[in-house]
């Protein structure tokens, strides 16, 4: 990543410590979820020891389910190896102020074991290590990430005491681009664009989606890692800011059996210069290298698809006739493929649209730089674009279990290749974790259907 000015200089934030404005710095870092999990410091201590030294972190915040329980199967922290701690590095180029919680400035941590080297599970080291990758070919890569979210007029310690059932969402019919069903919650919608954007995220716009109650907030695209950090920034953010209002949001995939929770990922490539080398002049107006890099996406996105769509619930996005992808496919503007390309010259990109809004957006983009890697160094060919409707053509299908892409993930070649032993049995034991406890669990489905009539 390029030399870049922190949204908040460590000097400024001295003195804002020094004049009581800033009392309090959060330091912390993306968990496999992709929530941040972290540490709130006394200022004055944060900039005395923390900014040189760093703190530690019980390393079992990557070795837990969504519950925080602790499961076996992990490598790196178990019973047997006591629960160590490992170290937590401060970014600065990530400090920022927060407006959403008084007085308080936050940044982002890296991982590191005693000895110093990295944590290589660790889902922002894994994204780093893919970059890494990348500028090896002299290429960096932009990302922007389209988070939807569906707004309840419920409280969070509502939405808990009734199971999250009969809440009351914020609109009551499809708002699509629609101006009066944004404006029926402009206030909330308005403080989250305003905060984050005091917060050093560049806005750009707000929508209504399908879904009643459902929004979108989209930021403009900057460098991978600057993207992924500020995303989960946003997500915390958001939250916070919800609960602050009395209302409740989710970006859980699939909420109801309506329209689910997407986080669309798109992606360009810029080499030294700043060109962006997805563009060409070949067919569609795209380079070799997007071609190549495009066909590593194909086949890397059932391989791949634990990192896109992590839990059991993002999978039952993956429904025909829904804007959720089903067959791996591309095509240009297409919204019934995986992947579509948009954008043209300096523009040119492709958006991956399989992660819901439930996505680890480190894992997710390692993932997208990974698969154009394995595209770019095998030279693959990229097929015939889908032109018509993808849903009912003949393409393979996305995977649709978490059990089936756990198996793809684990066996994969492409993923062991890219990402190592150690990340790839990191993550496919998150997999067996869920998959475990969901299967242990009695649905309100089954009750329903087996109470009285079975």
């Amino acid at each position: 990543m390029a030399d870049r000015t922190p949204p908040l200089a460590l000097e400024k934030l001295r003195a804002l410590v020094a004049s009581g404005e800033i009392d309090t710095v959060v330091l912390a870092f993306p968990d496999m979820q992709g929530r941040l999990q972290g540490k709130r410091f006394a200022a004055p201590f944060f900039l005395d020891e923390v900014v040189e030294h760093g703190t530690e972190g019980c390393n079992y915040l990557l070795a837990v389910d969504a519950d925080m329980n602790t499961v076996d199967g992990y490598e790196m922290s178990s019973w047997e190896r006591g629960y160590g701690d490992f170290a937590m590095h401060p970014d600065l180029t990530t400090l920022r102020r927060v407006p959403w919680n008084e007085g308080t400035a936050l940044l982002v941590a890296d991982l590191a074991w005693n000895d110093g080297s990295p944590v290589a599970a660790a889902p922002r080291q894994i994204l780093r290590h893919q970059l890494e990758r990348l500028a090896e070919h002299g290429f960096t890569a932009h990302v922007g990430t389209e988070l939807e979210f569906i707004v309840f007029k419920d409280t969070y310690e509502q939405a808990w005491d009734r199971d999250y059932r009969g809440l009351t969402p914020a609109n009551q019919y499809n708002i699509d681009y629609s101006v009066l069903g944004t404006g029926r919650i402009e206030p909330l919608l308005r403080r989250i664009r305003n905060e984050m954007a005091a917060a050093g995220l560049t806005v750009e716009s707000a929508k209504g989606e399908c879904n009643p109650g459902q929004h979108e907030i989209a930021f403009k695209y900057d460098e991978a890692l600057v993207t992924c950090d500020q995303h989960a920034v946003y997500k915390t953010g958001a939250k916070e800011i919800a609960a602050q209002e009395g209302v409740s949001l989710t970006f859980m995939a699939k909420y109801n059996e309506r329209e689910g929770n997407s986080c669309h990922i798109h992606l360009s490539l810029q080499d030294t210069e700043g060109t962006n080398v997805m563009a060409g002049d070949g067919p569609g107006g795209m380079s070799p290298v997007m071609r190549h890099f495009l066909a590593g996406q194909l086949a890397a996105l059932r391989d791949f698809s634990l990192l896109y769509a992590p839990n059991i619930n993002s999978y039952k996005r993956f429904q025909p006739g829904t804007f959720a992808p089903t067959a791996v496919a591309w095509g240009y503007d297409n919204r019934t493929c995986a992947l579509r390309v948009v954008g043209h010259g300096r523009s040119m990109r492709f958006e991956n649209r399989l992660p819901g809004g439930d996505v680890n957006p480190h894992l997710a983009v390692a993932g997208l730089v990974a698969a154009g890697l394995h595209g770019i160094e095998q030279q693959l060919e990229l097929p015939d674009a889908c032109a018509g409707n993808a849903y009912t053509a003949d393409y393979e299908h996305v995977p649709t279990t978490l059990r089936e892409a756990a198996e793809l993930w684990e066996n994969s070649p492409i993923a062991k290749a890219a990402f190592g032993d150690e990340v790839v049995a990191h993550y496919r034991n998150m997999a067996r974790v869920e998959l475990e406890a969901f299967d242990a669990a009695v649905t309100d489905w089954e009750l329903r259907r087996s109470f009285e009539r079975m």
